[in-house]
């Protein structure tokens, strides 16, 4: 006896529709969620091998989801993967990228889960991340590097780079995504997406968490429209009916409106500064990225807003010490949970080696230099503070370089045999301030050094796809011929003031009308 094969959309008229959009189908009964689902599946199937962008699928969790789906949900139906760290979904692993949590299930969903459940979007499974999220590309030792849908030999960006793989490829039109250095906005720069990183207690990390980072983390999603990253923001802060859980850290003002009210409101004429100035000594901005910035600079003039070059405000020790101690002690604090859920200490084997290595660098800071380092942050909270008294707000670079090949930031073979050898005679904690140890931390946050600021400050931030460089495609796989023909994404990045996620949804839908990069997708 013939089994019937499940009904799918055709890829091609799926890849047409964004989130809000499938979900209308949905609505009006012309597409069953099942349906929208196993066109997900397929779609994965088809270009996940080259894309190692999916590491868990839960395809027959999938399913069970869309037959139980909310009778009610602004995303009732729409295919949807969730990275692999910090949100739990009950019954299924959560490994963060690491060895050592290879065999972690986790038993209760986390608060943001519940919330995209409540929206009726159907999970299938987990995405690639880098080790406890903890590079801006993504390459753990346990699943292997992510690959960038338009360039298979280049990095998707990290740590939410298997999601934006995901969403670049078509296989979904949005997925979760989390932001603690920039983690949301580098792989949307990489990919051609959209990526916003609300403002600090917007969203909830309950109730597993409080804080990460500092304060420096914070989830939302990756997308293709400014839309659906306002309704799923809508979703899962809760709009203008905002109530925090008890126990949040931080408190923040309910938007005034629904962000996806914004989306479509006139954003005004606002006053925009830019830079496109290197913070690290001896670093080069890409001169692509350079006329992204200057690009989307003569757009916004052309849209009838006022633009002013000026010198970064901040100076590059508040990334390389006070935000590099932060991340060094917040690595120790993660081994500490490892060996709790262990039940023994953790060993090197557990972790990649650099983890291992921040862990132990850690030790050889007090507890009144991570005090101190900390206090540093005011300095910048209130530099960008003073910047926007002036300005609405600061256009830059969302990444110094275009999106990497795989393997660049990766130690060299010396710096692996130090790190090893050092470790031997447990000596790592004595090469705080060593070149080995100021050349890594410039290398990895040099990369980071235009996205890392408002985490610091907790500002909102987003990434905009505004412009693709000249390279010509050189792999196959790559873009079609045609608008999108051209070599790689560079996203522009806008910060605004703390709590102000409105300013840059309006203009971000300015910018999609004026410049639509929707349909500009790679070809795999």
């Amino acid at each position: 006896m013939q089994t019937s094969r499940p009904q799918i959309l055709p890829f091609e008229e799926y890849v047409k529709h964004d989130a809000t959009s499938l979900a209308e189908l949905v609505r009006n009964g012309e597409v069953a969620p099942s349906e929208l689902l196993e066109t997900a599946i397929a779609r994965a199937e088809a270009v996940n091998p080259q894309l190692n962008a999916i590491v868990t699928p839960l395809y027959d969790k999938g399913r069970d989801m869309a037959n139980q789906l909310p009778d009610n949900g602004a995303f009732r139906g729409v295919p949807f993967l969730l990275k692999d760290l910090e949100l739990e979904w009950a019954g299924t692993p959560l490994k963060s990228g690491s060895v050592g949590y290879k065999n972690y299930v986790s038993q209760t969903d986390s608060e943001t889960v519940k919330r995209f459940k409540a929206a009726g979007l159907v999970f299938f499974g987990k995405t690639n991340t880098p080790e406890f999220g903890l590079t801006p590309y993504t390459e753990s030792t346990l699943y292997g590097p992510a690959h960038n849908p338009w360039k298979l030999s280049h990095s998707p960006g990290g740590s939410s780079g298997g999601s934006a793989a995901a969403v670049a490829a078509g296989i979904v039109p949005a997925a979760s995504g989390s932001d603690g250095g920039g983690s949301i906005r580098i792989p949307a720069s990489c990919c051609g997406l959209f990526g916003l990183k609300p403002s600090r207690g917007r969203v909830t990390l309950g109730p597993g968490f409080g804080e990460l980072w500092n304060g420096a983390v914070t989830g939302h999603s990756l997308t293709r429209s400014v839309r659906d990253s306002a309704r799923l923001l809508d979703v899962i802060a809760g709009g203008p009916t905002y109530r925090p859980l008890a126990g949040e850290p931080y408190g923040i003002a309910p938007p005034e409106r629904p962000f996806a009210d914004e989306v479509v409101r006139e954003p005004g004429k606002l006053r925009i500064a830019f830079s496109t100035q290197a913070l690290m000594l001896g670093q080069v901005i890409d001169p692509e990225c350079i006329k992204a910035v200057q690009e989307a600079a003569r757009l916004l003039e052309s849209l009838g807003h006022t633009l002013e070059e000026i010198p970064l405000p901040y100076e590059k020790t508040l990334v390389t010490e006070a935000f590099f101690v932060s991340v060094l002690s917040e690595t120790a604090a993660t081994l500490r949970e490892l060996s709790a859920y262990l039940g023994r200490p953790a060993r090197r084997e557990d972790v990649e080696l650099n983890t291992w290595a921040q862990a132990r660098l850690a030790e050889g800071f007090s507890a009144a230099d991570l005090a101190f380092q900390k206090r540093r942050w005011n300095t910048l909270n209130r530099s960008m503070g003073q910047l926007h008294e002036t300005y609405d707000l600061f256009l830059t670079p969302t990444l110094p370089q275009p999106p990497i090949a795989i393997g660049t930031f990766q130690n060299a073979p010396s710096e692996q045999r130090i790190l090893k050898l050092v470790d031997s005679f447990g000596g790592l904690k004595y090469l705080n301030g060593s070149k080995t140890v100021n050349d890594l931390a410039e290398r990895s946050l040099g990369y980071i050094s235009f996205t890392v600021i408002t985490n610091m400050t907790g500002q909102p931030s987003m990434s905009v796809p505004l412009h693709w460089s000249a390279e010509e495609p050189s792999s196959p796989g790559l873009s079609s011929p045609g608008p999108s023909s051209l070599g790689l994404p560079i996203g522009v990045m806008f910060a605004a003031k703390l709590g102000d996620e409105a300013t840059l949804f309006r203009l971000a839908g300015q910018l999609e009308q004026a410049k639509p990069w929707f349909d500009r997708r790679p070809v795999l």
